[in-house]
């Protein structure tokens, strides 16, 4: 792939980028993917790491860029990644595969799709392949996804325009969030699960509860319970840590309250969603795993 004018994600921003740069997009980045860290992880929920671990891989930058992000080091600063061809990519794949993962786990991968579905299509990976995303994604981009990928694990991330607009710039998130998140449960239908509990097919939605908008949490709650369809679980993270730029953005220079936290699920306990319940201990940057290229021993370095 020479170079394209990218339209993957919503902000179809027509940036050009070429196998190793990106000239003017949100994500910076170039067509090839880049890697910071491909390894066992084992503090996703326990549907998705189970005993073994998810096989985590860690794509560098993003189309979205939220002001807190816990990987804001790669996401948006971009300091560490390894450039690596398609057929590098499918080798990481199955290096983690035979390490025993669970699944392949696609950690922000929406501006590396292309690379990505061609590294999918050399060899699919034999266990279930996970698309971890921020939830702003456009319905094509869903449906190209359809047969590569088996599992979906969105965030919706923000019920107010306002909000989405102050901390990740994308004032439509809301809109394209909600209608990505209903189009890949259409695409995946009901939660599958195996003999041992662990995912195999279907969507399952996160929210991270933010220090001071728990109304904006409980709107999305309430956008749960009002739209999702049967069988598709939810995910309410507790684990919000100041990162990033977050302490230019008051009160995210703090961690949640056990009154916030309280708040949310009580909510969450009336609406009656199934799903998963992180504890608020989880906030620490302790779970954030170091991105020192783990696992990506092929590519070349970032220029």
């Amino acid at each position: 792939m020479t170079s394209v004018h990218c339209l993957l994600c919503p902000r179809r921003c027509g940036a050009v980028r070429t196998a190793e740069t990106g000239f003017g997009g949100r994500c910076g980045m170039g067509t090839d993917a880049v890697v910071a860290r491909a390894a066992l992880h084992f503090w996703e929920e326990p549907c998705i790491s189970g005993t073994h671990g998810s096989g985590a891989v860690f794509f560098t930058g993003c189309p979205l860029g939220c002001v807190f992000c816990q990987n804001y080091e790669i996401s948006k600063e971009r300091k560490v990644g390894r450039r690596v061809t398609p057929h590098e990519l499918s080798d990481i794949f199955c290096r983690l595969e035979e390490q025993g993962a669970h699944n392949i786990n696609l950690v922000t991968p929406t501006h590396f799709a292309p690379a990505i579905l061609e590294a999918l299509s050399i060899r699919k990976p034999s266990v279930p392949v996970i698309w971890n995303c921020s939830g702003y994604e456009s319905p094509e981009m869903i449906a190209r996804l359809e047969g590569f990928v088996d599992i979906f694990l969105p965030d919706l991330k923000y019920a107010e325009p306002s909000l989405a607009a102050e901390l990740s710039d994308a004032p439509d998130y809301p809109e394209k969030a909600e209608t990505a998140v209903l189009a890949m449960a259409r695409q995946t239908g009901p939660a599958v699960y195996n003999g041992d509990g662990i995912l195999q097919s279907g969507t399952m939605v996160r929210h991270l509860i933010l220090p001071g908008h728990t109304r904006n949490s409980i709107s999305v709650l309430n956008w749960f319970a009002a739209n999702l369809p049967k069988g598709v679980p939810v995910s309410i993270m507790a684990q919000y840590v100041p990162c990033g730029r977050a302490e230019e953005h008051p009160p995210l220079g703090r961690r949640i309250t056990e009154r916030e936290y309280n708040k949310v699920l009580s909510h969450l306990f009336r609406l009656g969603l199934d799903g998963y319940v992180q504890e608020r201990e989880s906030a620490a940057k302790k779970y954030i795993p170091p991105f020192d290229l783990s696992g990506v021993s092929v590519g070349k370095p970032m220029e």
